[in-house]
């Protein structure tokens, strides 16, 4: 073959594949929404949790490592790695993103009348303060990367009396972040929770 065939049939195959790869991210950057309410214990938020299914294809470390350049480009660092916890809780000082990139599990979102919802490998979630979390039941390689914006630190809140109304208080007064961690400044987040 020609060279001058073979680069413009190169040329055609990547923009092909450009195309293909546009088309397949578009497909992954609409997030499904969740709104909880307050149900006594757990206060949730106005704001939606945010589902991304899907939204990345690294798995294992190279996932983790992927997820945790892609948040901090976005202002989301403070990073772990680990698993959720079995009990219902909430950050009342920041929100989370956490981005699951080994196994799989079953979360109850919003407290104990939110909704059970299977996550897996490739998935990004982002909780806004005050949304209820916890792992139902998970894989044994089911571990996530968590950030948080501007790298704040989160506090620990298990829906108990007393929390409240001071985690109402500190839930309302939490800024809206400058950026979704996973798609930057001019959607995503930026775009839902302005509404």
């Amino acid at each position: 073959m020609e060279r001058r065939k073979f680069i413009k049939s190169g040329t055609l195959a990547i923009a092909g594949l450009l195309l293909h790869t546009r088309v397949s991210a578009m497909t992954t950057v609409t997030p499904q929404i969740f709104y909880f309410k307050d149900d006594g214990s757990i206060p949730n938020s106005k704001f939606p949790l945010l589902i991304y299914k899907n939204a990345f294809s690294q798995r294992g470390s190279k996932g983790g490592d992927w997820l945790e350049e892609r948040f901090a480009t976005n202002g989301w660092t403070n990073t772990w790695r680990w698993g959720i916890y079995p009990f219902h809780h909430y950050h009342s000082n920041t929100h989370e993103v956490l981005g699951v990139f080994s196994g799989g599990a079953l979360l109850q979102m919003g407290g104990e009348k939110g909704e059970k919802i299977q996550v897996k490998a490739g998935d990004i979630l982002i909780i806004p303060a005050g949304v209820g979390h916890k792992c139902i039941t998970h894989s044994d390689d089911f571990t996530v990367l968590g950030a948080y914006p501007s790298g704040l630190s989160p506090d620990l809140k298990k829906g108990e009396k007393s929390e409240r109304p001071a985690a109402d208080q500190r839930i309302a007064k939490v800024k809206l972040p400058s950026a979704d961690p996973l798609t930057g400044k001019n959607s995503g987040l930026i775009k839902i929770w302005s509404k």
